[in-house]
């Protein structure tokens, strides 16, 4: 039994009659979304992610023994951020002296 070729799409996408092609005029009277609706722009840029951290974390690279790695791993997700809770107690007792 013979294959039968599924045909593609044209390269350009599909052609649609509803929305006629862009000419060279329409390219040049084109102005960037943001130039045209400033205030729906912003409120996009509001809604998008979760909200700033008041005091954002700094990403560092830091070495550490693995038996030290491997004690916070042993207690499953979320041992970066137990190492972190350990390092600013620390630093609290510290400043406390």
């Amino acid at each position: 039994m013979a294959r039968v070729k599924a045909k593609h799409p044209p390269a350009f996408g599909i052609p649609d009659k509803d929305i006629p092609e862009m000419t060279g005029r329409d390219f040049r009277q084109a102005r960037p979304f943001l130039e045209v609706f400033p205030e729906f722009t912003e409120a996009v840029k509001r809604m998008r992610g979760r909200p700033r951290a008041e005091h954002p974390k700094v990403q560092v690279t830091l070495r550490l023994d693995p038996e030290v790695v491997n004690a916070f791993k042993e207690d499953g997700r979320g041992w970066q951020g137990r190492i972190n809770e350990t390092l600013v107690r620390a630093v609290k007792r510290k400043r406390a002296k």
